[in-house]
């Protein structure tokens, strides 16, 4: 990786109740966020998996004082008092930097934050939110349409801002098994192994991410919506647009032999796998 690139991450954030329960990822995801502060990060830009435009529209959040979606099963106070903090410069510079591509993008005023973004944020940095930049998807999921806005934007990463991507790499909610967390609010319940689909393709995806880099990790994670068991692992197709968006800011021609690590792992209601993965690290790590 070329000095002074931020590294960025793919976080697959599971339930809602990941925000309400300790877990290995969780962990992960504050030593990243204590990591970033270290290096005094200007921000963050991150895509989630929950908020989309229709036709060939993406919209960047522009609301200064965004509310937060409700989080199911989770107690209020575990999020209601953390102040979300958007960016509206670097918002407003994203708009044009993506406009002057040709991508069809204006700001949304009226957006409230939903928590595939905020539940990231909030066991990154508990003591304050960064100033923030929140990217939408394009509903028809083409995902060389979301690399290219990760690729449009990488820049900002040799300006010291964090890449985030927030969706899943397991993510069929219609093949999990709901049973324990409907009975004993237990997410994190296993009474059986998950099945071949889901270990099938969760092996797929830990070796693109871990195992490719640059021009070749772009190529690689288009393809794996080709894979036999993409459909069986992703319903639909929402949450795996964040992992293009991240393939895009971190698979330049610059980012040949980019180290890709997965940081953590948790498995939720059976078949959905939460995979922690961070591409690159920083410039004065141990080599």
């Amino acid at each position: 990786m070329m000095a002074g690139l931020t590294p960025v991450h793919f976080f697959s954030h599971g339930s809602t109740m990941m925000l309400g329960e300790e877990s290995e990822s969780a962990d992960y995801w504050k030593k990243c966020g204590d990591e970033a502060l270290a290096r005094n990060i200007k921000g963050v830009v991150i895509m989630g998996a929950h908020w989309d435009c229709l036709n060939d529209r993406i919209e960047l959040a522009t609301n200064p004082s965004p509310g937060k979606s409700p989080v199911a099963y989770v107690h209020p106070d575990k999020y209601v008092n953390y102040t979300l903090n958007p960016d509206l410069p670097t918002t407003t510079r994203c708009i044009s930097l993506l406009a002057k591509e040709g991508f069809n993008v204006s700001g949304n005023d009226t957006f409230d934050w939903i928590h595939d973004v905020y539940l990231i944020l909030i066991r990154m940095f508990p003591n304050a939110c960064p100033p923030t930049t929140l990217i939408s998807a394009n509903a028809r999921y083409d995902p060389h349409f979301h690399m290219k806005i990760g690729a449009t934007l990488r820049p900002l990463r040799k300006e010291n801002y964090l890449f985030i991507g927030t969706g899943g790499a397991v993510h069929n909610l219609y093949r999990n098994r709901w049973a324990p967390m409907l009975r004993f609010r237990d997410n994190f319940a296993m009474e059986t192994p998950p099945e071949d689909w889901a270990l099938e393709f969760r092996q797929a995806v830990e070796d693109v991410l871990t195992k490719t880099s640059g021009m070749q990790l772009r190529r690689a994670m288009t393809r794996l919506m080709k894979h036999p068991r993409f459909r069986d692992a992703h319903a639909t197709d929402d949450h795996f647009m964040a992992a293009m968006f991240v393939a895009g800011a971190a698979g330049d021609v610059e980012d040949e032999k980019t180290p890709g690590v997965m940081g953590a792992e948790s498995w939720e209601l059976t078949n959905m796998c939460n995979s922690q993965f961070t591409l690159g690290r920083w410039q004065d790590a141990a080599a």
